[in-house]
């Protein structure tokens, strides 16, 4: 099955240890959609917004990896799935239950979604302008 990350996951070495079959396959974009972060957590999350664009990686992941990523989610009590179709094909992605306002990340998460913009070779001006709003 494919998932877009957009976070934390973007970062290969720790998506590997939490999804054992995963394979990124390339980056890509989610219109229509704006990065932002939040709840106790302080954690990456997408919410509709016209006329934006999240960047994020796309993986192959197995029915296990999808359970593992299930738990590591705490899904469906903080993130719920979110498909969308991305060129014809199924992705799954995920999005928090409860729109809360926006919190700072904690520095040591934001540099995991960093080194995660750089193993996926994203933008970090899309991270940058989600950190400003």
């Amino acid at each position: 099955m494919l998932y877009f990350a957009y976070g934390s996951n973007l970062h290969h070495q720790q998506m590997k240890k939490r999804c054992k079959d995963s394979v990124f396959i390339k980056k890509i974009n989610l219109s229509n959609f704006k990065l932002t972060f939040r709840s106790k957590y302080r954690a990456a999350d997408i919410e509709k917004k016209k006329n934006s664009i999240v960047q994020g990686g796309l993986f192959e992941i197995s029915k296990s990896d999808e359970k593992k990523l299930d738990v590591y989610e705490d899904y469906p009590i903080l993130y719920q799935k979110y498909y969308f179709n991305y060129y014809g094909k199924k992705v799954m992605t995920y999005t928090m239950v409860k729109k809360s306002p926006f919190k700072f990340p904690t520095e040591r998460y934001l540099n995991v979604v960093k080194k995660g913009y750089e193993d996926c070779s994203l933008d970090k001006k899309y991270l940058q302008k989600a950190l400003r709003e």
